[in-house]
């Protein structure tokens, strides 16, 4: 029997990458992502080579914990790839190094809570991973102003339109993209 490593921490990628303000991590059923090594992650999701280096080989939570940290696997992270939410790996990382694993889990646990309240008051069926992406990009004091902005009513629909303008506003002001350009 091959037992993998569990992390601590499966809402963290080991690259840095919020896995826990992802839409994957948010569906019910078997397409369901656990998180970064997360229970029963190797079943479903093939390895990457962050994860056999980091968790596998070095038996760290993530890879700032490395003294190789940035290692040349971080060379282009975020800059090509179309998953928005890729820009936030090194700056991720780097925070992590500079200010330690339980101070960033703090303000991932404020991002998730947030993100939780988006889902549950502000989703219509069509904007998860809209939010995700925001909570993940955009200022924590960003997202809670916004939540604080929004109108009440009754209807999920404007409720959630109302939202995402105040997202968008706070995005384009921020110089931060929520949607990829098509080319």
């Amino acid at each position: 029997m091959n037992i993998h490593p569990i992390k601590t921490y499966p809402t963290l990628g080991c690259c840095g990458l919020d896995c826990g303000l992802c839409p994957r991590y948010y569906t019910k059923g078997p397409s369901r992502c656990p998180g970064c090594c997360g229970p029963d992650f190797f079943s479903n999701h093939p390895s990457c080579p962050f994860i056999t280096c980091c968790v596998k080989k070095k038996s760290l939570e993530v890879c700032a914990e490395c003294n190789e940290f940035p290692c040349p696997k971080f060379k282009d992270a975020g800059k090509y790839d179309s998953f928005l939410t890729y820009k936030k790996v090194m700056p991720n990382s780097s925070f992590i190094k500079e200010h330690g694993m339980e101070k960033f889990i703090e303000q991932q646990k404020k991002r998730i809570a947030l993100l939780k309240t988006m889902l549950e008051h502000f989703d219509e069926g069509r904007s998860k991973s809209f939010y995700c992406i925001a909570v993940a990009l955009l200022s924590i004091e960003s997202l809670e102003k916004s939540l604080d902005k929004v109108e009440k009513s009754d209807d999920v629909k404007i409720r959630a339109r109302a939202l995402k303008e105040i997202l968008n506003e706070i995005a384009f002001k921020e110089e931060i993209e929520l949607k990829l350009r098509k080319k």
